[in-house]
């Protein structure tokens, strides 16, 4: 007995381990769901040089075995805008529905005369990702790389803070938002800024106030250079960002909505 009971409890261990890797977290969220559109226009100082828009397909699709949600943003500058820079991006992310995190994220970017397309297949059993990327004139290039626990994209970013509960925090409380992008991990510090009302193209709204602290860049005037505010109702959608870069400010502001999962915040004006 005393020689069976080491080799019984290794196993336990080791089956343990087995199991707990194919594991993944669960994160209640009653903000989104399939079928969602918001739209935004982009304004650079007083211009409107842009629109966006975030939309999430009506249906769900499988990778990795896991059901998802394809979140798609795409952006393009005016046709006035376009003899400056001509922007057609387009920014898409599946996102786990359970835990909230992106099963594949795709990129391609088309701004003036630069171009990338880029796929990343995250494995988040493992803590990997498959990084595929072709630039303009260049040859494909792959590579395997480290991710931390739970590591959001861009966009499943977003989403992701939409599924906290702001009711429950104080002013000055800190969300970390650990990630992957262009072949680094990153960890951004989210900080709660509280209440306000903002007005938007969509209307005033009342709005969850936010500031993620940006790393050292050459594109961000400092730290705290971006504020996003999220509806202070049920579906938490970004109805304002507001950015402060080296060559001047710009604003991405909501002007229409559609299928959302709740009654919005707005604010009837008189």
């Amino acid at each position: 007995m005393k020689k069976f009971f080491p080799g019984l409890l290794l196993l336990t261990l080791i089956l343990f381990g087995f199991a707990a890797k194919d594991r993944m977290r669960t994160i209640p969220n009653e903000s989104f769901s399939s079928g969602e559109l918001l739209k935004y226009k982009v304004h650079y100082g007083p211009i409107t040089a842009a629109e966006a828009v975030i939309d999430i397909a009506p249906t769900l699709h499988h990778v990795n075995d896991r059901p998802c949600y394809r979140a798609t943003v795409t952006g393009k500058t005016n046709s006035s805008f376009d003899l400056f820079i001509r922007i057609r991006d387009t920014w898409q992310s599946y996102i786990d529905t359970a835990a909230i995190v992106p099963q594949r994220s795709f990129r391609n970017i088309e701004e003036g005369n630069y171009r990338k397309r880029e796929t990343v297949d995250f494995n988040h059993y493992q803590n990997t990702a498959f990084v595929e990327k072709k630039k303009k004139h260049k040859a494909k290039e792959t590579g395997n790389y480290k991710i931390p626990d739970n590591a959001q994209d861009i966009v499943s970013g977003f989403y992701y803070l939409r599924t906290f509960d702001y009711d429950k925090m104080r002013v000055g409380d800190k969300i970390h938002v650990q990630g992957f992008f262009d072949e680094e991990a990153f960890d951004m510090q989210v900080t709660y800024k509280g209440r306000e009302v903002v007005s938007t193209k969509a209307g005033d709204i009342r709005a969850i106030k936010l500031v993620p602290r940006m790393p050292a860049n050459k594109l961000f005037d400092g730290k705290d250079a971006i504020t996003l505010y999220l509806s202070d109702d049920k579906n938490k959608i970004p109805v304002l960002i507001q950015a402060e870069m080296f060559v001047g400010t710009v604003s991405v502001n909501l002007y229409e909505y559609k299928n959302l999962k709740h009654k919005t915040a707005l604010i009837a004006r008189n």
